[in-house]
């Protein structure tokens, strides 16, 4: 569900990084920003910077655990019985 109000510090940087696999407008959307992409973007950059992040795309909050999970939610292949290869 979307922000009704726009998300600032810890946790905008939570809901970008949640929505970043969606692309800039879907995770602006997501922390309440609507499509003013500029003010999005500049929030995220400062909440970032307070963090401590060093951050120039939205794609770079995604981290290696979130690409594990995402991989692990694939379909078990596995044969019918035991004795099937």
């Amino acid at each position: 569900m979307a922000s009704s109000t726009p998300l600032k510090g810890t946790e905008l940087v939570d809901c970008a990084r949640a929505n970043a696999n969606q692309g800039i407008q879907t995770a602006a959307y997501q922390c309440g920003y609507d499509d003013d992409l500029n003010k999005f973007a500049q929030e995220l950059r400062n909440a970032c910077e307070s963090m401590n992040l060093q951050v120039k795309e939205l794609t770079q909050l995604i981290t290696d655990q979130d690409m594990i999970l995402k991989i692990g939610t694939g379909e078990i292949i596995a044969p019918d019985t035991s004795s099937q290869l």
